[in-house]
């Protein structure tokens, strides 16, 4: 685990984790990160030169997977990464070291997935592993809440859980 930086660090000794932290916790653990980076990899653009370093494949599939579960367009998802304390460490951002992808960025992500139908296919990716996938509200008695297989335990939680695609 890597240190905190002053700009991700907080005063707050006592503070109480919130539903989201908590889900994007479970969703942290549960998720095949380097799997699914596998499937994508390979129609990923290769940086050539001196010019930018292109972000991250995971980083920008952890934000893909935000925007998707939490309804979030382009704009707001690169302001929900500013705002958002549970989202930041999700995503692998520390506005400490560099800032969050700016919504073009994230847009040009999302279209290189859809080009290539890598939005749904790494939906089937995660059943096929057995992994998280969405389910109906109100299963298992709780109606106001989603709940989200994860092979013999659940998650419950009230983000309404949406894939894009």
């Amino acid at each position: 685990m890597r240190q905190t930086s002053f700009a991700e660090g907080s005063f707050e000794h006592d503070r109480k984790p919130t539903r989201r932290e908590i889900f994007l916790e479970e969703m942290d653990r549960v998720i095949p990160w380097q799997e699914l980076c596998a499937v994508i990899e390979p129609f990923c653009p290769k940086p050539i030169g001196a010019g930018r370093q292109p972000i991250g494949l995971e980083r920008m599939l952890r934000i893909h997977f935000l925007q998707n579960w939490f309804n979030l367009s382009d704009p707001a998802m690169e302001e929900a990464l500013y705002d958002s304390r549970a989202m930041r460490p999700f995503a692998r951002i520390d506005l400490g070291e560099k800032p969050a992808p700016d919504e073009t960025t994230i847009l040009k992500f999302r279209h290189l997935l859809e080009a290539h139908n890598l939005g749904r296919e790494g939906l089937e990716e995660l059943v096929r592993l057995g992994h998280p996938q969405p389910a109906e509200a109100g299963e298992e008695g709780c109606p106001h809440d989603q709940v989200t297989s994860l092979g013999n335990s659940e998650c419950h939680y009230s983000h309404g859980l949406q894939w894009a695609g």
